[in-house]
């Protein structure tokens, strides 16, 4: 599947996360709006599908379900891939986390969305992967809503992978701490995160 390419011919950031974090700045009106929608607290400890506990809750999808906000959010997606000089055919990641960020970013960047399931459907084409149909000569952008250790958007790669496609990098909107850069970056990938937990102004996970 190769239907378009967002690229951009600009100058190329250094590749690494933290230098991406500091050459890239992410629009206020994006941090404001997690910190008002997303952000919770309280005494007793979040159980998180990492399996960390945190008294933060991070739930990006009570953001994101804000037209307004999807919009910003999405158009800050693209325009920090644009910076880094990210080349993608498609963009998509494990459901569901994925969905309403991948579907958004392809409005924006005018290329095909696609969606990795749990398990493959049992029936019909039995696809791993939905929407786009992924193959040799794709490059993808993996996103995501909240990251704690990185471990949804690795299985999403691996479906990518195991479909002859390359991802190109991972965009979550959000990253809750140090672990998930290090996982990807390890796989090849260029980690380049919309929002860190320290522009949030919570603690990364395993340190509270």
């Amino acid at each position: 599947m190769r239907a378009g390419t967002f690229t951009d011919l600009g100058r190329r950031a250094p590749h690494s996360p933290r230098l991406a974090r500091r050459h890239f700045v992410t629009p206020s009106v994006t941090v404001r709006a997690l910190t008002e929608y997303a952000v919770t607290y309280r005494d007793g400890p979040f159980q998180l599908a990492s399996g960390a506990t945190s008294h933060y809750y991070v739930d990006v999808k009570a953001a994101l379900c804000r037209p307004a906000v999807l919009q910003e959010i999405s158009s800050a997606i693209v325009a920090l891939a644009r910076r880094e000089g990210v080349t993608f055919t498609a963009v998509g990641g494990l459901t569901m986390g994925a969905d309403a960020v991948a579907v958004a970013v392809s409005l924006a960047s005018g290329v095909p969305w696609f969606s990795v399931r749990k398990e493959a459907k049992g029936r019909g084409h039995a696809r791993s992967i939905e929407g786009a149909q992924l193959g040799a000569g794709d490059r993808v952008l993996l996103v995501d809503d909240v990251v704690s250790t990185g471990g949804s958007t690795l299985r999403a790669l691996d479906a990518v992978e195991a479909a002859g496609a390359v991802a190109s990098a991972a965009i979550p909107v959000v990253d809750r701490g140090d672990a998930a850069a290090a996982a990807l970056e390890g796989r090849g990938v260029r980690y380049l995160p919309l929002v860190t937990h320290e522009a949030l102004g919570i603690p990364a996970l395993g340190s509270e």
